[in-house]
């Protein structure tokens, strides 16, 4: 205590000086984990199954594109073997009275966008699960996740042109057909795939976006306020932004997947958790509503950001039932269209 007494001076200032170092420190670091996100390493599930694929009833081709973005094939297996996933979604599938091309058939692509702080590898089960009811899936890091060399996430501004230009170096280096061909995307990766969409000559006949946002800056806005106060919050946001600028040259406030959505017409499912906090419900509500097609939104009871693709909820019944649906109608117009 007398020793306080001495020195409360310094000890008062020394605090005073600390709040803004603090505060300084936590700014500097959102805006990396928003521009560079820490990047996760393969968790031991990815390498059991990287390693023994043929027991999910696929096999696995590594490959990468021109600029080495690191990529993945999966296809299901021409003996039609079904992994645990893929023979459930198939009785799920035909619970439902929806016709199944055989295990091991092709009848299109689909190409999978990660997350924030994902990995292609995290998609390893979807896949299993989409290959198992005719398709081949496509995955990729993207730049500043995974195994991608690029250091920087612009989340959809200049991502854009990845998933087509996959599904184009995948068809061209193994030799199928590009169409049809479908989107997946999850929370970033959603933006992604909705930017991807608005490309010229864009491929995408279906989407599929997972608890995704209509506009970046008012998610960033909206955590910043709900962890720090309105006031604060609003700060933050702003000193976030400013840093953010600093390392992509672009602002949050140019990433607005709702205003591309609005100009989009290809048939499009959305789902969203009910719990959701990182991007809250009526954030994807709104992003929904953006779009001007044929589309469908799904509620999923009590799920939250990271496990809304793992809860009870037959999501992966809804996912496949909506791709497998409207590529039967993208063949039955290409047999249309080549009738004489």
């Amino acid at each position: 205590m007398t020793f306080i007494r001495r020195h409360w001076r310094g000890i008062l200032v020394s605090g005073l000086l600390a709040i803004p170092l603090a505060a300084s420190a936590v700014v500097f670091w959102s805006a990396s984990e928003i521009a560079s996100p820490s990047r996760r390493a393969l968790m031991p599930y990815h390498r059991e199954f990287l390693m023994a694929p043929a027991e999910h009833g696929i096999s696995l081709t590594p490959f990468s594109l021109e600029d080495k973005t690191p990529c993945l094939l999966c296809t299901p297996l021409p003996s039609g073997e079904l992994g645990g996933r893929g023979t459930k979604i198939r009785q799920d599938l035909a619970t439902r009275k929806i016709d199944l091309p055989p295990p091991g058939e092709i009848i299109g692509t689909i190409v999978l966008v990660h997350g924030r702080k994902g990995r292609k590898e995290d998609y390893l089960p979807i896949a299993e699960r989409l290959c198992a009811v005719g398709f081949r899936c496509l995955l990729l890091d993207l730049p500043a996740h995974g195994d991608n060399a690029s250091t920087v996430a612009t989340y959809g501004i200049h991502e854009a042109d990845l998933p087509s230009r996959l599904l184009d170096t995948a068809s061209k280096r193994f030799n199928f057909d590009p169409s049809p061909a479908s989107l997946f995307g999850m929370s970033m990766g959603g933006s992604v795939a909705i930017h991807s969409c608005a490309q010229p000559d864009a491929p995408w006949q279906s989407l599929v976006v997972i608890a995704s946002f209509d506009d970046f800056s008012a998610v960033l806005r909206d955590n910043a306020v709900s962890h720090a106060g309105e006031t604060l919050g609003t700060c933050w946001f702003q000193a976030t932004d400013f840093l953010y600028q600093g390392k992509t040259h672009l602002s949050t406030t140019a990433v607005r997947p709702a205003e591309i959505a609005s100009s989009l017409q290809l048939p499009t499912l959305l789902a969203h958790g009910t719990a959701d906090r990182t991007i809250s419900l009526a954030a994807g509500r709104r992003l929904f509503d953006a779009f001007p097609g044929s589309k469908r939104w799904i509620e999923v009871p009590g799920a939250g950001h990271d496990n809304v693709l793992v809860t009870d909820f037959p999501i992966y019944a809804e996912i496949a039932a909506w791709y497998l649906n409207h590529t039967e109608r993208a063949h039955h117009s290409a047999s249309l269209s080549d009738s004489p």
